[in-house]
């Protein structure tokens, strides 16, 4: 596909100033201590893989809700583990517990989260979204355009550091060494949660959403960020508003409160999270950072490549 954006030497140049609401950290604060962590519950699932020992997760998020996960340990490991939290992309769900191998192969514990209200696209999910409000264009950008403190990528930021405290918890990870990572949203959740949870070892970005939200529906040209531009179309005075509470759900605009090291992945010819978005995100980033960018790519990034580079990227950062 074509280069739709901005080219490779105009993003690496990129310096955004973006908007930044004067209560964004209180706003965070707050929202976090409402929905303080609870004792998760691991219960042993039989998947018939001896090779790996996997656990049906259910832990407290925003507002208390249930969230599911499936807690992934290589069989046998005798001492506390790295571990992998990873947060799915647009539309997916936890899906089966034989799936998702990656990085319990690897070595490292893994925690998939399940998004609430998702799992329609290419795995299923179990995890309702219970905070729903008000209309929205259809998908979740829109959900709770009334202000930040009903909208929906609060509730599902608050499930992802909650996700890390359910990781902490069980007695085969080593809480100091915690990897957020994810794919597209399970980047821009990756992000936000290097953000907001103290003592993260690390982040892995993988061609990231929400970051740079109303950049990305001015340019994008597929859903999710089109969905914006759908909704205001129709609710012409309401641009303000919606802008302003979607930058506190910007993991560009959280970026640089993060301070863990990162790996990031960026496609060029990406027109669903589209270049010069991303490298908004990396060049806010707080933390040391490095990025991989795949030029000649769409929204699937370096695939299998950037795997082989994460996986290189997190044995070397786990062990130091």
């Amino acid at each position: 596909m074509p280069l739709t954006d901005l080219s490779l030497a105009e993003c690496l140049a990129l310096s955004p100033a973006l908007p930044e609401p004067a209560d964004l950290d209180a706003f965070w604060a707050g929202t976090l201590a409402a929905s303080p962590p609870a004792e998760p519950v691991f219960r042993l699932v039989d998947t018939g893989l001896p090779q790996v020992t996997t656990y049906d997760v259910t832990f407290a998020g925003h507002g208390g809700d249930p969230v599911r996960g499936w807690l992934r340990l290589p069989a046998g490991a005798r001492e506390p583990l790295g571990c992998v939290v990873e947060f799915l992309g647009y539309g997916r769900g936890r899906g089966l517990p034989h799936e998702q191998l990656l990085w319990s192969s690897a070595g490292h514990a893994h925690l998939l989260m399940d998004t609430r209200g998702q799992g329609w696209s290419a795995a299923t999910g179990d995890t309702p979204d219970a905070g729903a409000v008000g209309g929205s264009v259809p998908g979740f950008l829109t959900r709770g355009a009334g202000g930040p403190a009903e909208h929906y990528y609060v509730r599902l930021i608050t499930d992802a550091v909650r996700a890390v405290d359910a990781a902490r918890a069980h007695p085969a990870v080593d809480p100091a060494r915690i990897v957020a990572t994810g794919i597209s949203q399970g980047g821009g959740l990756a992000l936000a949660v290097a953000a907001l949870v103290p003592g993260l070892a690390g982040a892995m970005p993988d061609v990231p959403f929400l970051c740079d939200i109303r950049r990305g529906s001015l340019v994008a040209a597929r859903p999710p960020y089109t969905e914006v531009a759908e909704y205001l179309r129709l609710h012409r005075d309401d641009a303000g508003a919606l802008l302003d509470t979607l930058s506190y759900v910007d993991a560009a605009v959280l970026a640089p409160r993060a301070t863990a090291p990162s790996l990031f992945s960026i496609a060029m010819m990406d027109d669903i999270c589209p270049p010069s978005t991303c490298f908004a995100a990396y060049h806010r980033y707080g933390g040391p950072k490095d990025v991989r960018v795949y030029e000649y790519n769409g929204h699937e990034g370096g695939g299998a490549h950037h795997q082989r580079v994460q996986l290189d990227w997190l044995r070397a950062l786990l062990a130091s």
